[in-house]
């Protein structure tokens, strides 16, 4: 049981750090998982995965609540409408990915997932971000508020975040590398980032655990005990992270991850090759 909490308490710090920055929750997985494994049922490990995920999604729905909730006396016609109009941009934002991840979404996990897509990922994305960000450097942004972001923006930033089915890829870096290719501000862009993984990972998280249960029956005590401990360690870790990231970006690029990106990528090549991975 105490090597089981351990485990999760690491896993769930890996997942709180890498989940909303730009560098992928799935490549440092994959690594760590060579070397700490949750569990060896495997439909109990990717289930694990899923719970953490949850955590982070948490912290996002905490720290952006009164941006988020369009319900409450505190609240004027105004900021209402500004909502609501946030959660349709999200909804729109999100259905190129449920759709096409949707149909490819099996078909990627039982093909690609392996540490040679993980790191051309890592490396390819990471030199993108390097490259948009000089691109950009003296550019000033179109769209700074994502209450500015128009339809069209959401769109393509949707079609963006369809980049994420591929392992190492980062859901959050294929949208904020997507909104800045566009205009977007990084401010914007990392928090709209944000607003979309909530149905997306929400959902798909509440169906990975159903379907765990339906298929497996509900999870034992150690099981439970697990899954919370890493629940909560990965909540409490991405609340910590994403409001260190919005300070960071007001006066830094997203370079320093593209940087990050490439050096990782070449890590889990050098581990590939040797066989440890």
């Amino acid at each position: 049981m105490i090597i089981g909490i351990l485990k999760a308490i690491i896993l769930g710090i890996v997942e709180g750090v890498t989940e909303f920055l730009p560098i992928s929750s799935t490549g440092h997985l994959i690594i760590i998982d060579e070397f700490v494994k949750i569990s060896s049922n495997k439909a109990f490990t990717t289930t694990f995965e899923y719970v953490i995920q949850l955590g982070a999604i948490i912290a996002i729905v905490l720290l952006y609540w009164r941006r988020l909730w369009p319900f409450g006396n505190d609240k004027t016609e105004k900021q209402r409408f500004t909502i609501w109009a946030t959660w349709v941009k999200v909804i729109v934002g999100v259905l190129p990915s449920v759709v096409i991840g949707f149909l490819i979404n099996d078909w990627m996990d039982s093909h690609l997932m392996n540490w040679q897509v993980v790191s051309v990922a890592l490396i390819v994305y990471g030199i993108a971000f390097i490259v948009i960000e000089n691109l950009q450097k003296n550019r000033r942004p179109r769209v700074r508020s994502v209450n500015h972001l128009t339809l069209a923006d959401v769109i393509k930033i949707g079609f963006f975040q369809v980049l994420s089915v591929v392992p190492g890829t980062s859901r959050s870096g294929a949208t904020i590398l997507g909104a800045l290719s566009i205009g977007i501000s990084r401010q914007a862009a990392a928090e709209f980032s944000f607003f979309l993984s909530i149905p997306t990972m929400l959902g798909v998280s509440v169906l990975k655990i159903g379907s765990y249960i339906l298929k497996h029956g509900f999870f034992s005590g150690e099981q439970l005990v697990v899954l919370i401990v890493g629940l909560v360690v990965s909540f409490l870790v991405a609340y910590v992270v994403v409001k260190w990231l919005l300070r960071f970006i007001q006066t830094h690029d997203f370079k320093a991850f593209g940087w990050y990106r490439i050096i990782l990528g070449v890590i889990v090549i050098l581990l590939g090759a040797i066989g440890i991975i």
